[in-house]
């Protein structure tokens, strides 16, 4: 090798591996997932289980790009759905560098976590395994002491490489768990564009948004039965004309999307008196998704009923699970 072949020490420490976020549902895995990114690649909700795809967004340093997988929440199933979800998981695991286990701080570890860690234990106890790093998150909602016992009560949980301390929400020690994350990356070069943020495809976003959007304010069951597919994105004329040839960006976005629920009671909830709910979710949905397209679009919602989707094969296949 010729001295202009050599590589730099640069090039010799990248770092490029996937990261998967794991943790029950409500940890904050979302949220740290758009932190750490910079951008919104992931909904968020306080409502359980909202996270139903492996999503991927991608963080790009000088010194490593980490592709992280925000995964659904491991929970004890109630229908196929569930159990799909939590295969999603399982698989997901096998298939990554690191592990980010996230354990809430104003929460105390339960079975949840001990469940999460008996299959932590297991992955790592073969060949080798990913590393795993706790992840205490929401640490601005406790005092420091109640804190300090948190973090002794993790570390006895499961035998981790790493714990770090963080709040997403304020943005206090991201930099940090970035760091951490690096160290534990196999070398390697880079493996995405350093724009690009997500593998998400725009109708992936759009239709999470349009869901992020339906489930504020719902309550009981109905975040679980709500399912959303964008129908079809067009640019259609100004004018009307449905012949006339438009060049992108010059006509008008329409955006049509369905809004499966699973009974003809929640499709009136979702609607509303008067069709005052889904006009509301529309114009929330429409503010992220004109964000999302850097430009005006129209959004056309339609309510339809999948008659108990969790837990039919033929409904979940239809609806991309």
């Amino acid at each position: 090798m010729t001295a202009d072949q050599t590589p730099t020490a640069l090039d010799a420490e990248h770092r490029a591996g996937f990261v998967a976020l794991v943790g029950r549902p409500n940890v904050g895995k979302s949220t740290l997932t758009n932190a750490l990114v910079g951008e919104k690649v992931a909904i968020t909700s306080t409502k359980p289980q909202t996270t139903r795809r492996a999503i991927r967004g991608i963080v790009t340093r000088e010194d490593a790009q980490i592709i992280l997988v925000d995964t659904p929440g491991m929970h004890r199933p109630r229908t196929l759905l569930g159990e799909r979800l939590n295969d999603l998981v399982r698989e997901t695991l096998t298939d990554v560098d690191v592990v980010g286990f996230c354990l809430p701080a104003d929460q105390k570890i339960g079975p949840g976590d001990r469940f999460i860690a008996q299959d932590l234990a297991e992955i790592r106890s073969g060949r080798r395994g990913p590393r795993v790093i706790a992840i205490v998150t929401k640490t601005d909602l406790v005092p420091r002491a109640a804190l300090a016992e948190h973090l002794i009560a993790v570390d006895q949980l499961l035998d981790v490489d790493e714990i770090v301390p963080i709040s997403a929400v304020r943005g206090e020690q991201i930099d940090v768990l970035l760091d951490v994350i690096t160290k534990h990356l196999p070398t390697g070069p880079q493996l995405y564009p350093d724009d690009q943020l997500t593998e998400e495809t725009s109708d992936d976003r759009i239709s999470e948004l349009i869901r992020e959007a339906a489930l504020e304010g719902v309550r009981d069951e109905l975040p679980h039965s709500i399912a959303v597919v964008v129908e079809e994105i067009v640019e259609e004329p100004l004018d009307g004309d449905p012949f006339a040839e438009v060049a992108e960006g010059e006509g008008r976005l329409v955006v049509r999307a369905s809004l499966f629920v699973e009974r003809e009671s929640q499709k009136g909830i979702i609607i509303g008196r008067g069709g005052s709910r889904l006009k509301d979710v529309g114009t929330r949905a429409r503010r992220e998704i004109n964000q999302l397209m850097g430009r005006k679009v129209h959004l056309d919602l339609r309510v339809k009923v999948a008659k108990d989707w969790q837990r039919d094969p033929k409904q979940l296949g239809r609806l991309g699970f």
